[in-house]
């Protein structure tokens, strides 16, 4: 169960950095935030599964369509 809890957070550091470069992290970054949701309520903390629970959700507000970050220019 660690092992896919810190696969999860991982996953989710690693896809909020690169979030502006493409709109495919930011749905990689939702996925992430997913698996640590269920990461957290499986291992029994109510707090940080709500918390990514809620992160989720934002992403994929952003994936479709409601982004928070404006395009570059020539993107």
């Amino acid at each position: 169960m660690a092992a896919f809890g810190a696969i999860a957070v991982s996953l989710t550091a690693c896809a909020y950095a690169l979030e502006r470069r493409r709109g495919a992290f930011t749905a990689l970054f939702a996925v992430g935030c997913g698996l640590s949701s269920v990461y957290g309520f499986a291992i029994g903390s109510l707090p940080f599964g709500i918390a990514e629970a809620l992160w989720a959700a934002i992403a994929f507000n952003r994936v479709c369509g409601n982004r928070a970050y404006p395009r570059k220019p020539g993107r």
